[in-house]
């Protein structure tokens, strides 16, 4: 029952998510803002909602292996099986931009946690309220930095004479906020059913909680991130796959963990900085193909996968 109860609350976390973001820039159109502006916050925000939920929930809870195992889990997870499936699809092109800012905000923000867990010493492995504020301020500098890019870019496409008619029609305000409220509804649900299955499974196998967190509740809450980027694959649209990789792992790193944190303190183990250090191992592995040739190819796809079976055996391991 307590497997069926795991598969109800991912169900509640990726709808809630996609109900929350239909519903939320229904009403945002309404009121005329920028559709560009809704992709930036609200559908950014949509797809890293279900590991939010989990975190947050988890972190209030006391389970700290799930809150912090399924942040590092979920990035590892977007990283090695979401680029390599849609490298492994089509190759993946990175524009300038993402490399020099957005990727090394990724890196860095994940020496941050490393360096916020340890910086306190060995006996005290704790990412605390200073610490999760200290994320929120960089997420919230990454916001602005971001927006103020892209209204540079709209400025200039505007100037230019080009405009941007690719709206989809939006639903009434008042269905928007029906299928707002469904959404955060089912997101909190599904977030509160998730961390109850996932410990409850972990106590029942003897299994440490961040290994549940680093697998299977990882897996599930990056869902919306795998979906989106291996259709965009298939459509062609390579270009969204990497950035809805390295947009999310931000919103993971330094929104998700930083709220999660400033709500309650997070216990850590050694454990979790290792996975750190394996996570910011493999973004710098990453970068190298994509610092070189501007995108992801078949090749490092398929090596990307091999990583993160590689990667699973050892978390596995270590804990037998």
């Amino acid at each position: 029952m307590v497997y069926i109860l795991l598969i109800i609350g991912f169900v509640c976390l990726v709808k809630g998510a996609d109900f929350f973001v239909s519903g939320s820039s229904a009403i945002a159109r309404y009121f005329s803002i920028p559709t560009f502006v809704i992709g930036l916050t609200i559908v950014a925000f949509g797809t890293s909602l279900p590991e939010a939920a989990v975190s947050v929930t988890a972190a209030l809870k006391g389970a700290n292996g799930i809150a912090v195992g399924n942040v590092i889990g979920s990035n590892m997870f977007n990283l090695l099986i979401v680029l390599g499936a849609s490298a492994l699809i089509k190759a993946c092109p990175v524009s300038r931009d993402t490399l020099k800012f957005e990727y090394p905000l990724s890196i860095i923000a994940a020496v941050a946690v490393a360096l916020m867990c340890i910086g306190k010493g060995s006996n005290a492995l704790v990412l605390s309220r200073i610490d999760g504020v200290i994320l929120l301020c960089i997420f919230v500098f990454f916001i602005f930095w971001t927006v103020k890019g892209v209204l540079m870019t709209k400025n200039q496409l505007a100037y230019e004479g080009e405009t941007d008619d690719s709206a989809e029609p939006a639903m009434s305000p008042a269905k928007g906020a029906v299928y707002t409220v469904i959404g955060i509804a089912g997101i909190i649900i599904g977030g509160d059913v998730v961390v109850d299955s996932a410990t409850e499974i972990a106590a029942a196998f003897g299994v440490d909680e961040t290994l549940i967190g680093l697998t299977i509740v990882a897996m599930g809450t990056s869902l919306p991130e795998l979906v989106t980027s291996v259709v965009a694959a298939f459509k062609g649209e390579t270009d969204i796959a990497v950035g809805n990789v390295i947009g999310s792992n931000l919103f993971n790193l330094l929104f998700v963990l930083g709220i999660s944190t400033a709500i309650h303190p997070i216990h850590t183990t050694m454990y979790s900085v290792f996975d750190c250090m394996i996570l910011i191992a493999v973004s710098l592995i990453i970068f190298i193909p994509l610092a070189r040739k501007k995108e992801l190819t078949r090749g490092w796809g398929i090596l990307l996968l091999i990583l993160y079976a590689l990667y699973l055996a050892y978390i596995i391991m270590r804990t037998m």
